[in-house]
């Protein structure tokens, strides 16, 4: 079965091709579109609601502000950015998404990702999962503790999983989820750095790696999340931010 035809309304001067363009004079010239499918092509999230990046960019280049607006496919959208890599064209497709979710009230925002963004701008630790400094660093502890008992080799190896190491050149961040409900999930990371002689450690606080805010395009809650973590690193005085996310 074809997939239905999407009707263009009569009005199509659009308020948001126009902040697009203004946003990104480079990468904005939705016109430049040669229409070859190679953003399709790539993207995990074709298909999905009948849509694709061909054809949000050419609703987007349409003046089809509505219907951006009000489709589901922007929030299946993960923001890889393998359509603008491979665009002949150089078109930021992911900003477009970016800002097509800006269009959207808060309140109208998918209710899971905004209750993640609010859960994690309570944390110092910018856990989404609500995991505070108390129970990171029990965790951490814990299962470092239980590897090395069950596995001798890591305790020859002198197996570590630091916290608030200072001058370490590596800060490590986590997906609040594993400490919380996957532990045992931490440690192949630890091995691997352990491995490669790697001088790392978590922060206490900022060790959270997943940022809804920014998936739900709210800018200031993206900036206070990526300050207080890059902060925590300045802080402690590691030169590379390793993220896990």
């Amino acid at each position: 079965m074809a997939d239905e035809a999407i009707k263009i309304s009569g009005d199509t001067k659009s308020i948001f091709k126009d902040k697009v363009m203004e946003l990104l004079p480079e990468g904005g010239n939705l016109n430049a579109c040669l229409t070859c499918g190679l953003c399709s092509s790539g993207c995990p999230a074709t298909g999905m609601a009948d849509m694709d990046p061909r054809k949000f960019l050419r609703m987007a280049a349409l003046g089809m502000d509505e219907e951006i607006k009000n489709h589901d496919w922007v929030w299946m959208c993960t923001m890889c950015t393998r359509c603008s890599r491979i665009c002949p064209m150089a078109i930021n497709i992911p900003q477009l998404v970016f800002n097509a979710r800006r269009m959207k009230p808060r309140e109208e925002r998918p209710k899971g990702i905004v209750a993640s963004c609010d859960m994690a701008l309570k944390m110092e630790t910018c856990s989404a999962m609500g995991c505070g400094q108390e129970d990171f660093e029990f965790v951490v502890g814990d299962v470092l503790d239980e590897v090395k008992a069950s596995q001798p080799i890591w305790e020859e190896r002198n197996l570590e999983a630091p916290i608030d190491k200072e001058g370490a050149e590596f800060f490590l961040n986590q997906n609040s989820r594993e400490p919380m409900t996957e532990p045992e999930e931490m440690v192949p990371l630890w091995k691997i750095l352990n491995l490669a002689g790697a001088d790392w450690t978590y922060g206490s606080t900022g060790w959270a790696g997943e940022n809804y805010c920014l998936f739900m395009a709210d800018d200031p809650g993206w900036e206070h999340i990526t300050r207080t973590s890059v902060g925590k690193a300045d802080e402690l005085g590691c030169k590379t931010y390793l993220n896990t996310e």
